[in-house]
């Protein structure tokens, strides 16, 4: 689940459109409406569609598709705040709005928005999604991507929009996903003091904003039914794993997931020198700067001791050995996959 693309599948269901008003239907859309509740449906509006806003895109889909059957909903690119049309405000209230023609709803993906749309994932306004999770109690996935912070001109004035949670507890939430490329603080402070008892499956994609000690009631067993757990593309893969490995949250842990991130040699040490990581049945590293040599020692370690490893997509640093040259050589930074 990242930005270069279009999910094909969502909560085991596989996604089908529903079309903006210029897009015909074809034979697959009705066949999804015959059974509304075996697809996931994805509502986005293409960029010159300009005649139809999210409030009347919304009420169409609720009037011609059984919407009361519908398990997972996925809104893709339905606000252009900087057009001063839609907002993900008011995407987020439409919503809440019409919560009743969705009483099955169990999975819902909140800015599925592509990079053929937006380049960036720092280019999607986001919004507080807390009365989301408030409204739909029995959700048992939600995902969410964009922009820790931005601000735009709507309307003639500046708007900020800002990525925020507050829910005090969801006892139904078993999926939990956040993309971004700078996780504020904040945020993570959030979703770790929600009281989330069901919680089996949590992703945030860091980037350079939460640091490890922003992740302690997370490291502690915050969450007791946690079996799988992504702390993806962070600027600093190697102290999250100095401080995944003595933690209790990893020795519950079916798999782990430090992709997309900054793994070095150092931390692929910690790696082979820690058992509790030897114990786990998938680790996926991908995106790496591990040398040749760590990453050939790795993977043999740890496929021997049973662990489904993911050590592909290796980076290279570029190294300076022009003795000749007298300019001052600084290495070259280590990135994430997902920037500004």
């Amino acid at each position: 689940m990242t930005h270069r693309s279009y999910m094909t599948e969502f909560a085991g269901l596989e996604v089908i459109d529903f079309p903006s008003a210029s897009r015909p239907a074809g034979e697959r859309l009705a066949a999804a409406k015959a059974d509304p509740g075996a697809f996931a449906w994805r509502l986005r509006l293409e960029a010159w569609d300009g005649e139809e806003r999210f409030g009347d895109h919304l009420a169409r889909f609720i009037g011609e598709v059984g919407t009361r059957s519908v398990i997972a909903l996925i809104i893709g690119d339905c606000w252009n705040a900087g057009t001063g049309k839609d907002t993900p405000d008011g995407v987020r209230d439409l919503l809440v709005a019409h919560a009743a023609s969705f009483p099955a709803l169990r999975a819902l993906f909140f800015g599925e928005v592509v990079v053929r749309e937006t380049r960036l994932v720092s280019w999607i306004p986001q919004t507080d999604v807390s009365a989301l999770l408030a409204i739909f109690p029995r959700l048992a996935e939600f995902a969410v991507r964009g922009a820790d912070t931005m601000t735009l001109k709507t309307g003639g004035e500046r708007t900020t929009f800002r990525l925020a949670w507050n829910v005090p507890r969801h006892a139904g939430l078993r999926r939990l996903t956040v993309q971004t490329h700078r996780l504020d603080p904040e945020v993570v402070r959030g979703v770790l003091g929600s009281a989330l008892p069901n919680l089996e499956r949590l992703e945030l994609f860091l980037g350079d904003g939460a640091a490890p000690e922003d992740l302690a009631p997370l490291l502690a067993g915050a969450f007791p039914a946690l079996s799988h757990l992504g702390l993806r593309n962070a600027r600093d893969t190697d102290a999250l794993i100095a401080a995944l490995s003595g933690a209790p949250v990893t020795a519950g842990l079916a798999t782990l997931d430090l992709s997309l991130g900054t793994l070095t040699d150092k931390g692929a040490q910690m790696i082979l020198d820690s058992p509790v990581f030897h114990g786990l049945g998938r680790l996926d590293l991908h995106h790496h700067y591990m040398s040749e040599e760590m990453t050939g020692r790795l993977h043999h370690r740890l496929t021997a001791a049973g662990v489904h490893l993911d050590v592909g997509g290796r980076r290279q640093v570029e190294a300076w050995d022009d003795e000749d040259d007298d300019e001052e050589w600084e290495p070259e930074e280590l990135h994430p996959a997902v920037t500004e």
